[in-house]
């Protein structure tokens, strides 16, 4: 119905009897809510961004590498949503980034106004530990990852450890950010998986702050930090034989890695090699950017058009060049499979990576 009709149904409240009167009320307050709800899902997407700040939350505290990719995309990608909207970062930091995945999944805006980005491990917390998250991952809005990263175990050249066989038979005190964060999960893994001895120093707010812990002499190592982030932050470190990469936690290496080996390479069973490719699938995602469930259709079609268009953004990759982002960049499309296909992985092997996850 038009605004004419409403207008015609409000001139009649003053008449007619009092069921009649009763009727024309109930019917201008239900076309009252339905016109704007019409005219909100006719706006273009243009329309909806254009003079609007957009919500970019980063699930981590400042000064990470989490932090570093996120205000450089947002400095970019603003230019490629049609409108133009300012995406404005926000950190909140807690539980490893579980804290903001569990935000916008029940909280944020599921209009296209709102995403973030939090550990590539959270979407399989549900499989994997399966406490604390309040989200079905399937029902994200992925809109793409800025890198398919390759994540490393390193120890201080003062700790003892000079290759990853040590830890079989040594131990290693490394940084926690949060119990479903990649620096507690895989040194949990590989301990019930491989027999490892990694101690987990947990409770550290983000991955800068394990950095300072090592500075400090806290922890002597960390496992689960990406390499993109070791060379943007700590590369001085490997430079200067102050720290040692043991191993390789991906599916394939690295090309400045060549002779670091992979952790596949220490599966002695088909099932162990199982648990940890299910682990370690995550790093394809490795720089993962997400919007609430449900949102219109073309608004997520734009923000994903947009955010690989800024990959390809000569700016913005001169700049992540000079601060040494590693940019490698996978589609939402491709992000929604992973994520479809992991949770498409047999039972068995998922309780048994799950058991590992979950090991102290």
């Amino acid at each position: 119905m038009t605004k004419d009709t409403l207008r015609t149904y409000r001139r009649h409240l003053g008449r007619g009897t009092r069921r009649e009167r009763l009727f024309y009320v109930i019917a201008a307050a239900l076309i009252g809510a339905v016109i704007p709800a019409a005219i909100a899902f006719a706006q273009s997407v243009g329309d909806f961004y254009k003079n609007r700040d957009m919500d970019l939350y980063i699930g981590y505290s400042t000064g990470g590498a989490y932090d570093f990719y996120a205000r450089a995309i947002g400095r970019y990608m603003g230019h490629h949503i049609p409108g133009n909207p300012t995406l404005v970062p926000k950190n909140m930091e807690g539980a490893g980034s579980l804290r903001l995945a569990n935000f916008l999944y029940r909280v944020a805006p599921h209009d296209g106004s709102a995403l973030g980005t939090f550990g590539r491990g959270i979407a399989f917390d549900p499989l994997l530990i399966g406490q604390g998250d309040a989200f079905d991952a399937q029902k994200f809005s992925w809109i793409g990852s800025a890198n398919n990263e390759v994540s490393v175990c390193v120890a201080m050249k003062d700790s003892g450890i000079t290759k990853f066989e040590d830890l079989f038979t040594k131990e290693l005190t490394v940084g926690g950010t949060g119990a479903s964060a990649d620096t507690d999960q895989f040194p949990r893994v590989l301990n019930a998986t491989l027999g490892t001895h990694f101690k987990i120093v947990e409770g550290y707010p983000g991955g800068n702050d394990v950095l300072l812990a090592m500075e400090r002499g806290e922890v002597k190592g960390r496992c689960g930090w990406s390499w993109s982030s070791v060379k943007t932050t700590r590369k001085d470190w490997i430079d200067s034989n102050k720290m040692i990469v043991l191993v390789q936690l991906s599916l394939t290496k690295h090309p400045d890695m060549p002779n670091v080996p992979l952790i596949t390479d220490f599966a002695k069973t088909d099932e162990q090699r199982a648990i940890l490719k299910l682990v370690f699938a995550r790093n394809v995602m490795g720089r993962p950017y997400v919007a609430p469930p449900n949102i219109p259709a073309d608004r997520l079609a734009a923000l994903r058009k947009a955010f690989m268009d800024t990959m390809q953004d000569k700016e913005f990759l001169s700049e992540a060049d000079k601060s040494q982002l590693e940019i490698n960049p996978v589609s939402g499309e491709a992000v929604e499979k992973l994520v479809k296909d992991v949770y498409a992985t047999p039972a068995d092997i998922i309780a048994k990576a799950k058991s590992a996850a979950a090991t102290q």
